[in-house]
């Protein structure tokens, strides 16, 4: 153990995703890089060995780190350091610089990498001069809350119940097979806990023989907790035994299912220009249309879009819509208070990781036909470069939808009809997070529009009981009966966004346009009794910009720059259309509502500040909601025609039914950025017509 524990480790969740490691021996180049482009393969690697070469302590002046060089790395690393058997790296990511970018061209800015390790029990955090191969400086956090976990410690954690006998006993009790059984790694969450806690981890484990659905398979009753700094099983619990689900019927794969099947489907159904791509991919930069943008690739938060530009083909240039836009925390937790159960509250991004839990993507199944695939880099086990092949993939998409049309018919013996279909770009990625996976796709428009879309699918988790019929089921279950002693868990999904909007330039205002009802005036003849009007509001502080969706109160919101004006004199903006929505329903003193305190609102607006990215705080293992936006706004700040962010949380309650077993099929939700008054008319009046590929099909008539 103790030379696995000596190697940096970079963090990496869950080990069914494949990843490949690059050679140690790369040389770093120096290639032009766009400003907001994530660490390449080498700068990682340059990382990695300029951190191993210095002391990991605060620094009064940068420590230069030798040239790369295969037999320079010993050297590099031995110059000084703790970099003994304690020692843990945890992330690595690019910085960025220290004001916004607002070009999309390449630029002199420097190549800066954070990074977080653990060592003696507290977690530093780093900074790197890539381009100098220097490190700048290093601090120890010394607050509440853990970093993400890293591929090494979950190895480790998920090993340690084999060799430890109390587990081996409660697994032969069972009558199951050991060399069968399969562990993971759960966050343990805070509960009330007024001194510091020790980085603990619970580690369930299932039963998946007969069957690769593990997560239906789980060995109840049995709670083992992980020190993942000392690497050692701190407690452990063996309270009742319950029966394994059978694996009968947990089954998914096509290669494995037996008839009856069911219906067939026609395809594979494609759109596909013969020209190629309508798209055009250079490094990370992709133009798409009237679109012009940036994708980068965070191994917190997975896709990154910035500097999102529109042409106006009036003004004869882009105009910037957002600066940047990501997923900045998911938090699930589930409904079963049992002591086996009430921790699993999850943040998903904060402590596994949703970009570097990407799923390598399948071509005509999780894309279609006609997309193209990017890969992914980021810093893997061991500290090497590591990729996520296939992590996006990028296509057009005709959605048999039309953009707009119309058919007049009031001009005397005249009919006119006019329709436009539409077609988007849509860039996809797939987390991988336990037993969901999470599509998410930013769908861009003609139109101007930008569609935020996240699908759930993968397995609920379930509980293992001794119940075989509902109707043998007393007092609270906690779930739905899906099958024979398995319970499908209650629990909710809540995804947050960064959304960093700079509507045709940085100073925005955040305007709440109620919906209001007014009775009509005895001075109107009219026999209307009332109608409703737009009650407009500029969000002067934080405390304004505060909203809770409901229906009963509807508000159409817009983030505006009161600085620019159509020909008209109207305000240009953007509109934010929220999708089906839903609020917390846990109680604001309960523990994990506490650390997702940013759930209570589904829109926040703060000013720009370049160090609150992540909603739920820095470091949401364990964390103490001492760190999360429902903080950061108490000061109250100005927002009004100021650089603004806006966070948007989407939220579903989950109550599983039988169609989710063995698997569930997607559950999509989403939201809408939509230009208002930011053309001076519909973008799309002059769009061209899709040539009819009707006259070139020899089967497209109907017959009876």
């Amino acid at each position: 153990m103790a030379s696995s524990l000596g190697q940096l480790l970079f963090l990496f969740f869950f080990p069914l995703v494949s990843y490949s490691t690059l050679s140690s021996t790369s040389v770093l180049k120096k290639p032009s890089h766009h400003p907001l482009d994530p660490l390449s393969p080498a700068e990682t690697q340059v990382s990695k060995f300029c951190i191993k070469g210095a002391k990991m302590r605060s620094l009064h002046a940068p420590v230069v780190c030798p040239a790369v060089h295969p037999r320079r790395v010993n050297a590099c690393a031995s110059l000084v350091g703790y970099t003994g058997s304690k020692t843990r790296f945890i992330r690595n990511r690019f910085l960025g610089s220290p004001a916004k970018i607002v070009k999309t061209q390449a630029a002199a800015v420097p190549r800066r990498a954070a990074a977080i390790a653990r060592l003696n029990k507290q977690t530093l955090e780093l900074v790197i001069d890539v381009t100098s191969r220097s490190m700048l400086s290093s601090q120890i956090y010394r607050g509440f809350g853990y970093p993400v976990y890293s591929p090494d410690e979950k190895s480790l954690a998920v090993d340690l119940p084999f060799r430890y006998g109390p587990f081996i006993e409660s697994v032969r009790r069972r009558g199951l097979n050991l060399s069968k059984v399969v562990c993971t790694l759960f966050s343990a969450g805070w509960y009330g806990e007024v001194e510091k806690t020790k980085r603990v981890v619970k580690v369930p484990c299932f039963y998946p023989e007969g069957t690769v659905n593990l997560f239906m398979r789980p060995i109840e009753g049995v709670t083992l907790v992980v020190d993942l700094d000392d690497m050692k099983v701190v407690d452990y619990r063996d309270r009742f035994k319950v029966p394994v689900p059978k694996a009968e019927g947990t089954e998914y794969r096509a290669t494995e299912l037996k008839p009856p099947y069911g219906p067939k489907i026609s395809g594979p159904v494609t759109v596909q220009s013969s020209d190629g791509p309508g798209f055009d991919i250079k490094g990370h930069i992709i133009r798409w249309a009237n679109w012009e943008f940036h994708l980068g690739f965070d191994a917190r938060s997975g896709p990154v879009i910035s500097l999102a530009s529109v042409y106006d083909a009036e003004k004869g240039g882009y105009r910037r819509v957002m600066y940047r836009g990501f997923v900045s925390e998911i938090f699930v937790p589930y409904m079963d208070p049992t002591e086996e159960w009430y921790y699993k509250t999850f943040f998903d991004c904060g402590e596994y990781g949703c970009g570097q839990s990407a799923a390598s993507l399948r071509p005509s199944e999780d894309c279609p036909a006609n997309a193209v695939f990017m890969d992914a880099h980021f810093a893997g086990p061991g500290g090497l470069p590591a990729k996520i092949s296939n992590a996006f993939c990028v296509f057009e998409k005709n959605t048999g939808n039309v953009i707009w049309r119309h058919t007049e018919f009031g001009i005397p013996q005249k009919e006119y009809t006019e329709a436009r279909a539409e077609v988007t770009l849509t860039v996809r990625m797939v987390a991988a997070l336990g037993s969901y996976d999470y599509i998410m796709d930013w769908e861009f428009k003609p139109s101007g529009s930008i569609n935020i879309w996240v699908g759930l699918t993968g397995v609920p988790e379930v509980r293992g009981v001794t119940y075989t019929r509902r109707e043998n089921i007393t007092g609270d279950a906690f779930g739905t009966l899906l099958a024979e002693n398995t319970i499908g868990t209650h629990h909710d999904h809540f995804i947050s966004f960064h959304v960093d909007l700079d509507v045709d330039g940085q100073t925005n205002s955040f305007v709440k346009n109620r919906l209001v009802t007014r009775r009509t005036s005895t001075n109107h003849v009219s026999p209307r009794k009332s109608y409703w009007t737009v009650a407009s509001e500029t969000a002067e502080r934080e405390s304004d910009g505060q909203i809770q969706l409901d229906p009963t109160k509807p508000v159409d919101i817009t983030v505006v720059n009161p600085n620019k004006k159509t020909k008209i004199g109207n305000n240009v903006g953007y509109k934010l259309v929220p999708g089906l929505n839903s609020v917390p329903l846990l109680s604001e003193d309960d523990y994990p509502q506490i650390r997702a305190a940013f759930t209570k609102y589904n829109i926040w607006v703060t000013p720009y500040n370049k160090s609150e990215k992540w909603i739920g705080g820095k470091y949401p293992d364990q964390s103490r909601g001492d760190d999360n936006i429902a903080v950061w706004t108490r000061g109250n700040r100005e927002i009004e025609n100021k650089d603004i962010v806006v966070w948007y949380t989407m939220a579903f309650h989950h109550v599983p039914c039988q169609e989710d077993f063995p698997i569930m099929s997607v559950l999509k939700g989403g939201f809408e950025l939509k230009p208002t008054n930011f053309f001076d008319y519909n973008p799309t009046l002059k769009i061209k017509p899709l040539v009819d590929l009707h006259a070139h099909w020899s089967n497209c008539s109907s017959k009876n």
